[in-house]
């Protein structure tokens, strides 16, 4: 009985156990993630059958199979670095974009993804092109995103200025925004059911107020009719801003993020 007692006995398991499990688990989650339909899949599929023929060639004492896969090793490390170079380099961005990396350089990018923000209102009221952008805060906007149109690309005002123009197939709706990354278009959001606003508001500005109402992102909404830019956060809404007006806004709402009064809501459309 003394196999059995040995077979059920379980070691003591510290903190640090826990922590190393962790990082193993975390670890294999994102490389599964970052290789999910690709075509590095097949080749993480080759390589457990060599490590299942490695381990059975030893078990069944296959000695030229043993030795074959033991001298092939070290070459299909490097035909893996070869074939497989772009996915590489892309897993790299990856992990370079992970918050950690993201916090040290939080404040620059924030800057630039303001700056392009800007500027894509501008031009788009200057034409009197409807837009609406939404910037993700704290609470997430998965399921918004999930909606849309994913696209995954950098923020860019000529990308902004394109998803709006009428005779693009993603203009109809609203372009999420996830730190310096435009995450998805075409996304369709909450209208407000608030009884008290201007019947002159139109769908975009509804749909910005219904959205901030429920968690704690940021819209911006160019209007078509009279090329008007404004700010919404909190269920509030900031009207008649010029570019000056709409950086300061954003500056204080997503770099300083201080408590700031809810400005008086314009009702002129």
């Amino acid at each position: 009985m003394n196999w059995l007692t040995s077979v059920f006995e379980r070691p003591d398991i510290s903190w640090w156990d826990l922590v190393d499990i962790a990082i193993i688990w975390f670890i294999v989650y994102e490389v599964l993630k970052l290789i999910r339909g690709t075509r590095a899949v097949q080749m993480v599929l080759g390589g457990a059958l060599l490590v299942a023929l490695f381990y059975g060639s030893q078990w069944g004492h296959l000695e030229t199979v043993n030795w074959l896969i033991r001298n092939l090793a070290g070459y299909l490390a490097f035909g893996f670095i070869v074939l497989f170079q772009s996915d590489i380099r892309r897993a790299l961005a990856h992990l370079g974009r992970a918050p950690f990396f993201r916090y040290l350089a939080k404040t620059e990018t924030a800057e630039e993804s303001i700056e392009e923000l800007v500027v894509a209102a501008g031009m788009l009221a200057a034409h009197r092109t409807g837009a609406i952008v939404v910037i993700e805060r704290q609470i997430g906007l998965r399921n918004y995103i999930e909606g849309g149109i994913p696209l995954d690309a950098v923020l860019t005002y000529d990308l902004l200025i394109s998803i709006f123009q009428v005779s693009s197939p993603l203009h109809d709706g609203a372009v999420i925004v996830q730190e310096d990354r435009v995450a998805a278009a075409a996304c369709f959001l909450p209208l407000t059911v608030n009884p008290k606003l201007s019947k002159e508001l139109g769908s975009r500005h509804r749909a910005a107020i219904g959205l901030t109402e429920e968690n704690d992102s940021i819209a911006i909404v160019v209007s078509e009719e009279t090329g008007i830019i404004s700010v919404v956060s909190d269920g509030q809404m900031e009207r008649n801003l010029d570019a000056n007006a709409l950086r300061r806004r954003l500056h204080a709402l997503i770099l300083a993020r201080r408590p700031s009064a809810k400005p008086q809501e314009a009702h002129s459309p």
